[in-house]
């Protein structure tokens, strides 16, 4: 009686210790991907930033009675196209992140051309309120690089976590899926050409 009763208690201390070990491995995973949801709330709120700073710019803009119109109706379009892009964080997958990007990246072209544009325009770019915007929205790009590379950085400390062993057997029991992240826009690895 006493040797079933001592290998009942090893039985269920085994049991107790695994099943802690495997809740500990859960709650670990949540907090994983926890910081992954939370760090891309932040890339969302700098890119959200950038877009609220847009409907200004392009009032400043309006003002000159001259300026191209298209150049605005783009900047305009491009704005809504990236503002209507959203992405839920559980779902982070490649394809997700690369549709959010190419809206991104249509809106930074569009305000690219405007920029260029606003060179022909030394009235406007002396416009004390442009240039508090255009000051902000070169803080705000710098936020965008910043926080898209903290994500980065979380993605692959959770992506990391997720695929060693024995972890990458249990995150597939509980539904955990690898994070995708922001890659460099098509054709940057290759300076611009510059000619006189």
């Amino acid at each position: 009686m006493k040797k079933n009763l001592i290998i009942i208690g090893v039985v269920v201390l085994i049991i107790f210790i695994m099943g802690s070990w495997v809740t500990g491995m859960y709650n670990s995973l949540v907090k994983s991907q926890e910081a992954v949801d939370g760090q891309w709330a932040n890339v969302e709120n700098v890119y959200q930033r950038r877009a609220d700073l847009i409907p200004n710019l392009v009032n400043t803009v309006k003002g000159y009675a001259d300026f191209e119109k298209q150049t605005l109706t783009d900047v305009i379009e491009a704005r809504a196209k990236a503002t209507s892009v959203t992405i839920d964080p559980t779902k982070l997958d490649a394809s997700a992140m690369q549709q959010f990007q190419k809206a991104q990246d249509g809106l930074s072209s569009a305000l690219s051309r405007l920029m260029v544009v606003v060179e022909r325009y030394p009235d406007l770019k002396a416009n004390q309120s442009f240039l508090d915007l255009q000051a902000q929205l070169e803080g705000t790009e710098n936020r965008i690089a910043v926080e898209r590379r903290k994500f980065n950085e979380t993605a692959q400390t959770y992506n990391t976590y997720l695929r060693t062993f024995p972890r990458n057997i249990f995150a597939g029991m509980f539904g955990f899926e690898k994070k995708a992240y922001f890659e460099a826009a098509e054709g940057s690895d290759k300076a611009p050409e510059v000619k006189f």
